[in-house]
């Protein structure tokens, strides 16, 4: 899974990847790290990065974070691709203005609230898909009429899809 770190105003992408015995692969802006973590409790961990040990206290829940590490605090945002994905889908995955909704994350269809002709208005909902155990319902942006609908309930999407188009 890949993650944005950001702090001191510099954004870090970081992909993390559990292998099946358990084993943690880590590479930071495209530099991969032997480490090794260990959790004692809901925000207290000793990381190991490249032989270097870091006992970290973690305060608050993602994206803002705040971090002790050796006795420096920091406050760090963390993102993964599927929480700024989620995001992107609560402010609505496009709309009339754009003369078409895409899929903002890969998922499935669950219901199509429109048909071919009706009229929308700018905020009204026209499509609900599902993404990580998530219903997201995506609205208009604008007023418009719905000139083609691309997808059918329980069909899988991908990322970027075209869902319906306004005319």
């Amino acid at each position: 899974m890949k993650y944005f770190v950001t702090i001191d105003d510099q954004e870090h992408a970081i992909d993390v990847e559990v292998r099946p015995n358990g084993e943690l692969v880590v590479s930071l802006d495209g530099h991969t790290y032997e480490n090794d973590v260990v959790v004692f409790d809901d925000n207290a961990l000793s990381v190991r990065i490249d032989g270097r040990v870091l006992d970290l206290t973690v305060e608050g829940q993602p994206p803002d974070v705040g971090v002790i590490a050796s006795g420096h605090r920091a406050y760090v945002k963390v993102e993964s691709d599927r929480l700024r994905a989620a995001q992107a889908a609560r402010r609505g995955g496009g709309g009339a203005g754009e003369k078409a909704i895409s899929a903002p994350m890969p998922g499935r269809v669950v219901k199509v609230l429109v048909a071919i002709g009706d009229e929308v208005a700018a905020g009204q909902g026209v499509i609900v898909i599902e993404a990580m155990k998530m219903e997201n319902e995506l609205k208009a942006k604008g007023a418009g009429k719905i000139a083609e609908i691309h997808v059918k309930p329980g069909e899988a999407i991908e990322s970027g899809a075209r869902l319906i188009s306004f005319g």
